[in-house]
This record gives C-alpha cells, structure tokens and sequence, in this order.
C-alpha cells in the first residue's frame, strides 16, 4: 500500500511517499480502507520531532495522520459492534502508524459510524479537533446548559467544534477571533464575537463560567486576561499541554477559586458517536478549508504551520466514488 512515511524529524521535505506492507489488525484493532485525512497542527509538530509533551512517545520510521475515515477492511478477534464495509471514523493509535496511508490498524474503541450525512472528506476533520474541543469543555470545563464560555481561536479547528458544541448543548458562546473570521464565528452560532486584535476582551467579558484556550498562542499572561473574566469557581481550559500554567497564573486562579486544566483528546468512542448525533441533527457542520490529493501531503503541513487557517485541512487518499 501507499504512504506518507518520515524516516528523520524535519521540515516538510522528510514527508515522504513509500510503498509499505499493509498492517495486521490485532485482537482489539479494525483495519480501516482509508478515504480521507485530517490534517492538524499536531501531524508537523510530530514531523519536526515534537514538543515537550511528546517527545518521549515518538519513534522512526513512522507515517503521521491521527484524523481518518473510511471503511471497515477487517476486524480483530475481540471486535464487536463493526462489520467489515461500515463507513467510520475516528482516531488512529497515537503516535503508531497513522491515517496518512490507503490502510491504518488502529483500536476499534477509537471509532464510531461515519456520519450519514456527511462525505469522507468532511468527516476525516472531525475526530481530533472535535473531541479535542469535546474532551476540553465537557470533561475538563463542566460546560453545563445556560453557563457562559470564552473560547480563544474560535475560527481554528478545535475551536470552531467547541463553538457549535457548547451551543448544541445550550451554552452562551463568546468567540474570539480576527476580524475576518468574527461572520464565521456567527454562522456557527456564537451569540457574542470579539476581534481579539482591536478588542480588548478582557473589558468587554464579564462572569464568564469556562474559559477555552484554543488558540495556538503560549503566553500566560493572556491567561491572566482569561483568568479576570472568570467567575468565582470558574475553569480555565486549555489544550496547548505543552505550555503549563505559570504561578502566577495559578496564583490568580486560587484568588477566584477557579481551576486551571491541561486538556488531552480522549478518543473515546462513546463521544465520538455522540458528535454523530449532533452532525446528523444538523446542529455540527464542518468547514474544508482546503483538499489535497496525498502526494500534496508537504503543501498541506506548509499551509498548516500559518495558523491561518479556518476549519480543516484534509488529504484525500481515494475517491468517494472509486468502487470497493
């Protein structure tokens, strides 16, 4: 089979294009016919060598890709609940052979139905982001109906899903963004939008229940921004894990009695199926910003690392319509 494979950590030119051996599902693993990839920040943090936060984890040769839908090839001896054919997505083991290949083995409890209503190149950009941002505001923020959520680089990939999440759930969404993306922010059902260059939110946003810090910006003395717009007993999300929360930050927390929280994914099953639910209700859309065919796969890291892009990048690995 075909895939992107990195054989030394670098820029986009160790992305390489191989044949390799199709993998072997283990007991607990379906072997998934890839249609589409996600690409995401994460993929040419990995490719560079990563950060703090995951370094240790990270051997050669490896292919990258931790977004992928397609169709069920073969299951494991222990998997229930999948039949070969079914339409899926979720999220390949981390940091093992990923989702930029035409086959990925990966745990079966990482993967849900595909979304009906959806095409495999939107719903390769849903697992990572979407249950980045699910993990962040639900598991680790409490977001519960009627409270009130920050979320900083609302436009991003994470953050547009938390936007329509906290929504979708009957939470009041204030989204920060450039000025460009603050109509896109209201498409996606943000009651409030704030230009994070020319307004100061931090006078502007009061009583705030979560703050989300989706945004790729390391600097905690933007959390102290954050931290001022809490309430009492507040949560201060945030998903950059390689980026602790300073003392003085934590200091501040402690004065409002608020919670400072690192958020990793969870790639849980039973959240996966329940942002199914969401997307088929026509509560959670996905924006593409861009396709590129698998072959592109070092344009799409290039455009990637800009910070610039709003929604997902993805890589088609087959068409839709190529026959089974």
């Amino acid at each position: 089979m075909k895939a992107i494979r990195i054989h030394a950590f670098g820029g986009p030119e160790v992305l390489q294009l191989e044949d390799v051996a199709r993998p072997v599902p283990a007991a607990d693993e379906i072997l998934i016919k890839l249609y589409a990839s996600g690409v995401n920040p994460v993929d040419w943090v990995v490719r560079e060598g990563g950060n703090e936060a995951l370094r240790s984890f990270l051997t050669l040769p490896m292919t990258p890709g931790w977004d992928a839908a397609g169709t069920v090839e073969e299951i494991g001896s222990a998997v229930t609940g999948f039949q070969k054919g079914d339409a899926v997505y979720g999220q390949p083991n981390f940091p093992g052979d990923g989702s930029y290949a035409e086959y990925c083995a990966a745990k079966a409890s990482q993967f849900a139905p595909k979304p009906r209503n959806m095409r495999f190149t939107e719903a390769a950009g849903v697992p990572l982001a979407g249950l980045t941002a699910w993990t962040a505001l639900f598991e680790h923020g409490k977001l519960r109906p009627g409270q009130r959520v920050l979320i900083q680089g609302a436009s991003g990939g994470v953050g547009s899903f938390a936007v329509q999440f906290a929504k979708a759930k009957g939470a009041y969404v204030i989204g920060l963004a450039s000025a460009g993306n603050l109509e896109y922010l209201k498409q996606l059902g943000a009651d409030e939008v704030l230009d994070y260059r020319s307004q100061r939110f931090e006078e502007l946003v009061h009583d705030v229940d979560v703050v989300l810090e989706a945004s790729p910006q390391r600097d905690n003395a933007e959390r102290l921004k954050a931290v001022t717009v809490l309430k009492e007993g507040g949560v201060l999300v945030s998903v950059n894990l390689d980026f602790p929360f300073n003392e003085e930050v934590l200091a501040a927390l402690a004065r409002k009695r608020a919670t400072g929280e690192l958020s990793a994914n969870q790639p849980r099953q039973d959240w996966l199926a329940e942002i199914t639910q969401l997307i088929e209700a026509g509560q959670v859309t996905v924006f593409v910003s861009q396709v590129f065919p698998l072959e592109q796969v070092a344009a799409a890291h290039r455009e990637s690392a800009t910070w610039h892009v709003r929604g997902k990048l993805i890589l088609e690995i087959r068409k839709e319509d190529e026959p089974a």
